[in-house]
């Protein structure tokens, strides 16, 4: 079996599946980023997360969609705290403030659509 090529930019993509998680990597002690598809409507961002990293709250004009795909995270939606794990997702709507706890490692992929 031959390794899975390292992309290194969304026209590496195109046309071909590729393992998602794979497109980024943790670093310790940080949040790494990394936009896969970015348009005028929207974009498509891939997270990776150390233990206890997380993003303060904040909001957002735009609805943002959270895939998680490894571990599992903490999302805090209006107060409400949200457990989020590896398969699952969630729907942060636009205007309601929202942050993140890592719980352990993990990966997400965020979709944003502005409109």
């Amino acid at each position: 079996m031959t390794p899975e090529k390292k992309t290194k930019t969304a026209n590496d993509i195109l046309g071909r599946a590729v393992n998602t998680a794979s497109l980024v990597d943790h670093q310790p002690g940080s949040v790494v980023s990394r936009e896969i598809l970015s348009k005028k409507t929207g974009k498509v961002t891939l997270f990776a997360f150390d233990a206890n990293e997380g993003l303060s709250e904040h909001t957002s004009p735009y609805d943002a969609l959270v895939n998680v795909l490894e571990g599992a995270v903490d999302i805090t939606i209006a107060g409400t705290v949200h457990r989020v794990k590896a398969g699952e997702l969630i729907l942060m709507p636009a205007g309601k403030p929202h942050g993140l706890q890592a719980v352990g490692r993990f990966k997400m992929m965020l979709t944003m659509i502005r409109s």
